[in-house]
């Protein structure tokens, strides 16, 4: 398996990670009809939508043809793929960096973000607090940033009531129990976590005579996830007219995100600034 053409984009597959995504894939149906185009040309096609920004029907000519690509997306989806990959490279992912294969403990957090045109009213709202007129993203991360759930809501939602569905969902899928949050979720959400999930919410809050931009303890971690999902261009607003599919997009570029880091064998390094002598 080596490329599966000569132009190769800077959001494709590595080899190493490949190799961890290929054997997580569904299964190759035998007996029927063998499957034209090579899966990993489909993934490197995924991704380069979401990391890009560019609309399906804008693939370059050497993927396979969109149509095959979204197909392959929404039945990959549907079948759940995303969720089943998601924990595996995220445990092997902390396993690399010595910690437990699964968290104790999580970060909650919201992002809004602008809707784009075709984002219709029924899941559309306007956040008044961040001036934005679109969807809010949910999201709980260990405590390495790692995306454990994601939940895409209306803008307009409050974060103590869209916390709740993401809960829940880190209460379902996940070990964790203890979740670190900022003073937007505190209230009743904390007796309802309690109550309801066995969930205690523990809220963050920014010391009493902060000024300006400071890096808050327990809570940094959860910030950086969302820069590393909004460097995915597709996900820098919201584009998708099923919020699910938003979700999915979000899965995605955190799959791309950890398994880099894994191929890489850690944490990224800072470039070099280079400075250059000019000839005399």
């Amino acid at each position: 398996m080596s490329g599966w053409h000569d132009a190769r984009y800077p959001s494709d597959t590595s080899d190493e990670q490949w190799a961890l995504i290929e054997q997580l894939l569904p299964e190759v149906k035998t007996g029927g009809r063998p499957e034209k185009h090579p899966r990993r040309a489909l993934v490197d096609a995924i991704l380069y939508v979401v990391r890009t920004g560019c609309s399906w029907r804008q693939l370059p000519a050497d993927f396979p043809p969109w149509q095959t690509v979204y197909w392959h997306f929404v039945r990959w989806e549907q079948g759940g793929v995303t969720e089943q990959i998601l924990p595996v490279v995220r445990e092997q992912l902390r396993v690399q960096e010595g910690r437990n294969p699964q968290p104790s403990a999580g970060l909650i957090d919201s992002q809004s973000v602008k809707g784009a045109d075709n984002v219709g009213r029924d899941s559309r709202g306007y956040d008044a607090g961040k001036k934005i007129n679109g969807r809010k993203r949910f999201i709980v991360t260990d405590t390495l940033g790692l995306l454990l759930t994601v939940v895409v809501l209306s803008a307009s939602m409050q974060d103590r009531d869209g916390a709740k569905p993401v809960l829940l969902e880190t209460c379902l899928r996940t070990p964790v129990r203890f979740v670190f949050a900022d003073g937007a979720f505190a209230g009743r959400l904390l007796d309802w976590a309690n109550t309801i999930l066995a969930t205690t919410l523990h809220i963050v809050r920014k010391p009493a005579n902060q000024r300006g931009f400071a890096i808050i303890q327990r809570r940094w971690a959860v910030e950086r996830t969302f820069a590393w999902i909004t460097a995915h261009r597709r996900l820098a607003r919201d584009y998708e007219r099923d919020p699910a599919v938003s979700e999915a997009m979000i899965r995605w570029a955190a799959i791309n995100t950890i398994t880099r880091r894994i191929a890489r064998g850690g944490l990224a390094t800072r470039q070099q600034r280079r400075t250059f002598t000019p000839s005399s």
